[in-house]
């Protein structure tokens, strides 16, 4: 496959190492190269399989209408845009095109949202709960998309709205703490990413996974087989 990513950051470069590890033919794109989607246009997309975005919230719409009208298959691992969900389902709709975003590519996280959703039960038996999350200080949004996936998967379980606490410190990956307590006792679940690979590792087999398929998916619809 001829890969695009977008984003010299640290997942980003990631992503591309990854994907020419798996023998893909891939570009790199930074910022300066491509202000407000400019440089995404049909002519310069011609003969690319996939687009992978790892840019910024501020970066991530105008990249997905570029890639949309161009009839690119995108995948977005960029997180604090999901606020514009429903107006980017449009476009994917409109544009005949195919779209696949997450959180976090991470099969252990994912796995984590179903263990989110089934101590969600918790809550309606006296216990009350919180989440923490930290990550590198260089990280742009808060709370990550994780957290706040986290946080649906439970209010959707639960009916439940969690305060979700955000740290910036470091160089840390990713951690991801759920805090279940009760007069009887106290349940912590946490996830913490060793490493940016498992991310950048699923964001490229989502790529492999996407071109011929229309609409707009989840990385949970790679895991299923769908």
């Amino acid at each position: 496959m001829r890969i695009l990513v977008l984003g010299r950051g640290k997942t980003g470069a990631l992503v591309a190492e990854i994907a020419r590890e798996r023998k893909h033919d891939v570009r790199v794109m930074g910022a300066e190269e491509n202000p407000g989607g400019s440089a995404l246009t049909s002519a310069a997309l011609a003969g690319v399989d996939a687009v992978i975005d790892f840019t910024t919230p501020q970066a991530v719409i105008p990249n997905i209408i570029g890639c949309m009208q161009a009839r690119k298959p995108m995948v977005v691992g960029t997180t604090g845009w999901y606020d514009k969900l429903v107006t980017v389902r449009d476009l994917v709709r409109e544009s005949d095109g195919s779209l696949l975003y997450a959180p976090n590519f991470s099969v252990g996280v994912n796995v984590f949202f179903e263990v989110a959703r089934a101590a969600a039960a918790a809550l309606k038996h006296g216990y009350s709960a919180h989440i923490v999350e930290r990550h590198h200080a260089q990280k742009k949004d808060a709370p990550s998309g994780t957290a706040a996936r986290l946080q649906q998967v439970i209010r959707e379980a639960s009916g439940t709205q969690l305060e979700i606490t955000s740290i910036r410190e470091g160089d840390v990956v990713g951690t991801h703490v759920m805090l279940f307590d009760s007069p009887n006792d106290t349940m912590m679940f946490t996830h913490d990413a060793k490493s940016r690979r498992g991310f950048a590792e699923g964001a490229v087999v989502a790529a492999e996974w996407l071109p011929g398929k229309k609409g707009l998916f989840e990385f949970k619809d790679v895991l299923a087989g769908k």
